[in-house]
């Protein structure tokens, strides 16, 4: 996902495409030996995002 869509999100639903996308995470590297691990590197940087923004968001939470 970009970080556009992302940023869309409210907090409650980065919360739960967060969470879906460990239990896909942990699935893929189950699969990450019969197949390639392209997709392990894509969940991994779209989990980066969410965290990075759900904590922009905190912070600009607490800056008001």
């Amino acid at each position: 996902m970009k970080a556009k869509e992302l940023k869309k999100m409210g907090k409650e639903e980065l919360e739960k495409k967060l969470q879906e996308l460990r239990l896909e995470l942990i699935k893929a590297r189950v699969n990450a030996s019969k197949k390639g691990g392209s997709r392990i590197r894509e969940i991994k940087k779209t989990i980066a995002r969410i965290i990075t923004i759900t904590k922009s968001l905190k912070e600009d939470s607490t800056k008001k």
